[in-house]
């Protein structure tokens, strides 16, 4: 039975070409990505610790020999973070100190008073379960339609893998999905990610499932819409870690001049239907 380490670093190792870390190509491969003698001869191992390791059978290996896979696979800082973390809970170590607080739903008066303050821009307080637990109006009118805020305890992990109209709204459907799965990883708890990973499996399916297992960084770039009554909308997403809280404030800002025109018309078209500036706390 393999581990979260070993899954992980042989899924990077699937994932890279010999030819962006400079490896000549000896002819065909058994399989994609580098070959186990690539890494093992970059990270100073022997192909056999390396097959162990990847295999679960070596399950603690040294800070030393994380640090050299780290380098032979080129992982950048989110990923050596990932690794290190993945390392320990194979080793059987007890990381609470590195899992953030246990999961709160309230959302401390300094935090709304600065969603206040951001109104009537696109904003919202989530955690990595995926619970939206505080928002914007502007966050409120953007998402008008799509189904997230419809219920009385918006997630967004749950919306991005049960909800048909999810896969139509984010343009990049699977860059989101793998967002969200892999954030469950860093939830608020172990107890808390199992939980909702336990509920949410059966209504998600392999979508999901195969997702938990992977065990890669995703990438996170623009954010892609496809907003029910504007053209493609483009944001930047920046986040403010609120560790204390286990929670993350989220900005969305147009990432081109197109989508800024667009959240201006939707904007003043919503402010003619609904009262200016009311921002929410879910709860």
């Amino acid at each position: 039975m393999g581990t979260p380490l070993g899954d992980f670093v042989r899924a990077k190792r699937d994932s890279i070409q010999p030819d962006e870390l400079g490896i000549p190509d000896h002819g065909r491969r058994r399989s994609p990505g580098l070959r186990r003698t690539d890494v093992a001869a970059r990270a100073g191992i022997s192909v056999e610790y390396l097959t162990r390791i990847e295999q679960g059978r070596d399950r603690n290996p040294s800070v030393a020999v994380v640090n050299a896979l780290a380098d032979a696979l080129s992982l950048d800082p989110s990923e050596r973070n990932h690794l290190r973390y993945l390392a320990k809970i194979s080793g059987g170590e007890c990381v609470a100190h590195t899992r953030p607080a246990p999961p709160r739903r309230e959302v401390r008066p300094s935090v709304l008073e600065t969603l206040r303050l951001l109104e009537p821009e696109i904003a919202l307080v989530t955690n990595r379960l995926g619970d939206v637990l505080a928002h914007t109006s502007g966050y409120a009118w953007l998402m008008d339609g799509t189904g997230l805020l419809e219920t009385g305890a918006p997630n967004l992990t749950r919306y991005v893998f049960t909800d048909p109209r999810a896969r139509t709204f984010f343009a990049d459907w699977d860059d989101i999905a793998d967002q969200q799965a892999f954030d469950l990883w860093l939830g608020p708890s172990v107890e808390s990610s199992e939980w909702f990973t336990a509920e949410l499996a059966p209504l998600a399916g392999p979508d999901f499932t195969r997702r938990l297992n992977r065990h890669m960084v995703p990438k996170r770039g623009v954010l892609r819409l496809n907003h029910p009554t504007a053209h493609e909308l483009r944001f930047h997403r920046e986040t403010l870690e609120l560790s204390a809280d286990a929670q993350q404030l989220v900005v969305h800002l147009p990432a081109d001049e197109e989508t800024a025109r667009s959240v201006d018309q939707l904007r003043r078209r919503s402010l003619g239907h609904r009262p200016f500036g009311r921002l929410r706390a879910v709860t």
